[in-house]
Order: C-alpha cells, then structure tokens, then sequence
C-alpha cells in the first residue's frame, strides 16, 4: 500500500471534520449509539504507518480487534499486542481479540504465506476425492490447540474474541463440507449405525447433491462437530465472549447449525470483496441477500459485518462506503471493516468517515423497525443442507419493497433458489398463498412455479404486471435498480441506489409522488 505524506494529511484533514460527529467514544461519551464501526488491524501494520492510530481515531472508528492466534501460529508478541491496547485504550477505543481457529483453504492474509498453511503436527483435511488439504476441518488436536489459545486472551484483558476467516468445514460457498478422513469415516459409521459399504453412497450422493437421510445425518455429523469446537473453547474461557464469522451464505452443509449460534457475537457472511465481484448490480444484490438470511439467526446488537477488502487495495473507497448500506438495510448494528494483515489504502477514510456519520444517522432512525413488503426473501432447507449457494437475488433490485420470511409466506411473491424450486415443483415446499418464482429454466413446465429469469429487463416486467396489486404500498417508479426497503412503522423508504452514476427516481404510494435525486451508491430515507 503506497501513500504519500501529503496524501495522508489530506485524508487527515477530511476526517477531521467528521471526527466530531458522536461516533468516537472518546469524543462522544457513552457508548449508547445504535451503529458502532469497528476495524481489524494488527501490531504490524501499527508499526509500519506510525499515522495510522490517530487517523483511526479521527475516523469515527469506536472499536479495534487485533489477531491473537492465526492457523496455528502466534504471530504477534503479546507485550506488543498489549502496548497497542493500551494507546487504544487511551483514546477510548477498547480492543478486543480474533483467532484464525482452524485456516483458511487459501490465501486470505496477504504478505504472510506461511501463515496460510497449518502446521505440520495439525491433522490435514481430507476432500471427497482423498485429497489432503490446510484449513477448514476440525480434528481433537486442533480444537485442543484453540482451547489453549483463548485461555491466551485472558492474557490480553480482553473479554470478547472472534473466530475468524472463516469457522466452517467448507472450502467454499455451496460446497457440502466436512473432513472425510479414515479417523472422521469410522467416527460417522459408527455413530449412525452404517456400514463399511454406505461411505461410498454418501459420497455418490454428496456429489449428485442428494439430499437423502445418509446425506442428513453427514451434515448433522459436521454440525455437531463445529459445534462441539466452539462449546469446548467457549466453556475453557467462559468469561470471554465467543462469537463466529460465518462464510457466504454460511449454513448446515458447512457444518454451521445457525440456531446453535443464536445469542452469540455473530460476523454475517459476505462475498464481494473487490470491485470485479461487488461492481455488478448482482454482486450486490448477492450480498444484501446472505446479510439478511444471516440476520434471521442473530441479534442486531449482537450482529456484525464482514466488510472487507481483498486483496487489500482491490475495493475501492466508494464501494467499501456503499457496503455500509447493507448493514443498515439488515439492521446490523456492527459494522466490521478488515482488509487480510495489511491496511486497505489509508485515503479510503476520506471516503468512510462522512460515509459513516451518514450510514449511522440513518440507521438510529430505522433500527428496530421491520421491512415489509410484497416480495419475499426466502432461504430454505434444501438450499442450506445441498444447495450450490446461488440466491435469486436480483428482485432486491427491482425497487419493490420486500420482506424476510423464516417459512413459506402466506401472500406475495416468494423467489426460489434452485433447490428450494426443486422441493416447490415436488411439492415438498407447499405455499400458503405467496406465488413461487425462480429463474431455473427446466421449471418452466412446472404448475407449481412461475419462471421469471434472472435479469432487470424480466423483473421490470413482472413489476409493471403487479402494480395494479400495490394498493398502499409504496415503489419506485423507474426502471432502474434500486432496493426499496419500506417500513411501515416509521413511514418511510429507505432507497439504496445501486448504480454508478447519479439517479433521479420516484417513489409512487397510490397517488402521492415523491421525487429523489440520489448520487452513486448513495442511500436516503424517503418519507411515504
């Protein structure tokens, strides 16, 4: 990361004059805000930008998380670590703590390779096809590694600590995971009563995405294991707060029961972390989309982002800001910034600090309220025990407010994934009265469902066919993407504008027209 000094004052200058907007502890007393920022650095990076504290707390920053313990390694000395604690304490920022518990399946810290694979005494992984593999499987040895290393935390004075990047036995979205090792093979036979000759079909069934009884108890065996992790470390320090970052739509098949984790410190999963893959309207709406199902099993003031950046200077300023939206729109009350071991560019906080002070005025408005809406966000049990990761997501786009729903709504229109579409076509997955949509094309012929691809030009389409319906609710006119979130109870709209350019829009509420002119990616509350 290159930054001259000129640059970095120049960024200094700007934060400063949102240093003062009540989002810094040290400047705003109590810590009684709706919205809190926190960011994950290290004793590093500290070192290397000797400005990089104080622009930190300028920035309305009100939270700082340091790595304790990574993939097995204790990178960081912790006279060190306890020194850059204290200069935060100072300031009125505390300082908490992250483990890396089991790796990363591949390269997620950057400029430390040798952190990214565990070391020799760990048991390896192994993958549906024998292949051994660094990270993301848990074995007695390495949950015995993580007791010792939150007893470290201790240590540190701090009382809450994160396991990070990520906790799951999957190597990525929309794989069936869990180690298939000999040690983990006898552990599941013998646990469930199968025979030598059904790991075999298990793992047949795994790769055609079957989702049979032996499949079930695979997944529930996984569960139980990632659970059985974190129970052991939480109970070895039970008086410093667990929590889990959960993968891209994290869930059962990546050995993460979601209900085992209500209560907990909860970093909901996202994606999109450079501009190729956050840019597109989809990669957006993809992101807005596992941020809310996460949501159905945290509390807010207990829920926490995953914005990042990776690699580090991959994201630009205005999409980190435009990342803030989200946590908004899901009433994550935390929001979480990382960027791997080194810093995102030090003049993205140019960007984020006035960003931050808009995203947390917005939010103290619309915390606690609950979007409601025709269109219905729907995330089921094929979908989370087997199913590739891929959300019909885009409706979020369409500029019609929507809903989450824990089951099957009673009214609306409810967008399938493909698996969930699979259980409506067969009947497994009945409607109460909401009209199934999904965009998988061999459902074309199913009376249970209605195709409607996955583009703006089809949804826009289906928008205008349903406004005759929309009678008291409100939508934007135009067609152009935009998320529509309406909460009732507060009589307002909050629009994200999802494009890269300034938009003009109007939300309609029967015959009351209200215009907004809204610049890129920015996001406003709309009286209706």
């Amino acid at each position: 990361m290159k930054i001259t000094r000129r640059s970095f004052l120049a960024a200094s200058t700007l934060v400063e004059a949102f240093g003062s907007c009540g989002l810094n502890p040290a400047l705003a007393g109590p810590r009684s805000r709706t919205r809190s920022f926190h960011l994950c650095t290290n004793t590093d990076a500290l070192k290397k930008y000797p400005d990089f504290l104080d622009l930190i707390v300028r920035s309305g920053i009100t939270d700082i998380w340091m790595p304790l313990f990574l993939n097995g390694y204790f990178p960081y000395k912790m006279e060190e670590i306890a020194l850059w604690k204290k200069r935060f304490e100072q300031k009125g920022i505390p300082v908490q703590m992250a483990n890396v518990p089991f790796g990363h399946p591949g390269n997620s810290l950057g400029g430390a390779p040798e952190l990214d694979t565990t070391p020799a005494d760990w048991p390896k992984g192994v993958d549906l096809d024998g292949k051994r593999y660094s990270g993301t499987s848990v074995h007695p040895y390495v949950t015995a590694q993580n007791v010792a290393a939150i007893r470290k935390v201790r240590e540190t004075g701090s009382n809450k600590l994160f396991l990070d990047d990520d906790f799951r036995l999957a190597r990525s979205p929309g794989q069936v995971g869990g180690c298939f090792c000999p040690e983990h093979r006898q552990a599941f036979l013998q646990k469930y009563g199968y025979q030598a000759k059904d790991w075999e079909q298990l793992k047949a069934e795994i790769r055609a995405r079957t989702l049979s009884r032996l499949v079930g108890d695979w997944v529930d065996f996984s569960c139980d294991e990632l659970t059985g992790s974190f129970r052991a470390q939480q109970e070895a320090a039970p008086e410093v707060e667990l929590g889990i970052m959960v993968m891209y739509l994290g869930s059962e098949k990546a050995g993460i029961r979601l209900a085992d984790y209500k209560g907990k410190l909860f970093r909901v999963g996202e994606l999109m972390f450079e501009d190729r893959t956050f840019a597109p309207v989809k990669g957006k709406t993809n992101e807005l989309f596992s941020a809310l199902f996460h949501r159905r099993f945290a509390e807010p003031e207990r829920a926490y982002s995953e914005t990042t950046a990776w690699p580090q200077d991959k994201l630009s300023a205005a999409n980190m800001a435009a990342k803030l939206h989200i946590t908004t729109l899901a009433d994550i009350r935390n929001t979480m910034m990382m960027s791997g071991l080194e810093p995102f560019p030090l003049s993205h906080w140019s960007t984020l600090a006035p960003a931050m002070k808009k995203a947390a005025a917005i939010h103290r408005q619309v915390a606690g309220h609950t979007p409601r809406g025709p269109f219905k966000h729907y995330w089921g049990e094929r979908e989370r025990r087997i199913g590739r990761d891929q959300p019909n997501s885009l409706f979020l786009a369409a500029g019609i407010p929507f809903e989450v729903t824990a089951e099957p709504a009673a009214d609306g229109w409810t967008f399938l994934g493909e698996f969930d579409a699979a259980d409506a076509a067969s009947g497994q997955l009945r409607s109460p009265g909401t009209a199934w949509i999904c965009a998988a094309e061999k459902y074309r012929a199913s009376s249970a469902l209605r195709l409607v691809p996955e583009n703006l030009k089809e949804l826009f389409s289906l928008k205008k066919e349903i406004l005759p319906a929309l009678k008291g609710i409100p939508y934007v006119e135009e067609d152009l993407p935009a998320v529509c979130a309406w909460y009732p109870s507060l009589k307002k709209v909050l629009l994200w504008n999802l494009s890269e350019s300034a938009v003009s829009l109007t939300v309609r509420r029967d015959d009351r027209r209200r215009a907004v002119r809204l610049e890129a990616l920015d996001a406003a509350l709309v009286p209706v």
